[in-house]
């Protein structure tokens, strides 16, 4: 069975009630969590288990995968200072992670899910440079739901050539 559309989500500053309207209007059956560190000092209702516990209460299952989609993994693929910007492309080819993109796809076959992140903006978050950018390569469709409830489909994010090797 082909994979219906994956979709992205930032829990964002929602109260639980907000987050749970938005999956529900999206009829999102399993959260997968992306988050490197699954907790929130701002939103700590999102934290990990607090999340989990209110999503089974709803009727929506919860699974973390932040460990292999995480924004921030660590070791050599983030870069060698805590400031530094992520290497996307060589987190795109570690192992860990196309592994966890085969599990996502392959989840997507049986429900309805979305990927979670903290950020409401997608276009600021590794759901969006990372995530997206690998499923649309393999053909998967991608939809994100912003923070009003409103969707806009992924988009390749176009790449810049260089002159210089």
């Amino acid at each position: 069975m082909e994979p219906e559309a994956i979709y992205t989500v930032g829990h964002s500053d929602h109260t639980t009630e907000e987050f749970l309207a938005l999956l529900c209007l999206h009829q999102i059956a399993l959260v997968v969590d992306v988050r490197s560190q699954p907790y929130s000092r701002w939103a700590p209702q999102h934290n990990r288990a607090s999340l989990a516990r209110d999503l089974e209460s709803a009727g929506i299952a919860y699974r973390f995968m932040g460990d292999s989609l995480g924004g921030r993994p660590g070791g050599s693929a983030t870069g060698e200072g805590a400031e530094e910007k992520p290497d996307y492309e060589r987190m795109a080819q570690s192992e860990a992670y196309l592994a966890g993109i085969r599990a996502l796809v392959d989840l997507s076959r049986t429900r309805r899910l979305t990927v979670m992140c903290g950020e409401g903006d997608h276009e600021h978050c590794h759901r969006h440079h990372l995530i997206t950018q690998t499923l649309l390569g393999r053909g998967v469709s991608v939809v994100h739901i912003r923070p009003d409830g409103t969707t806009t489909p992924g988009q390749l994010i176009p790449r810049q050539l260089s002159l210089f090797g």
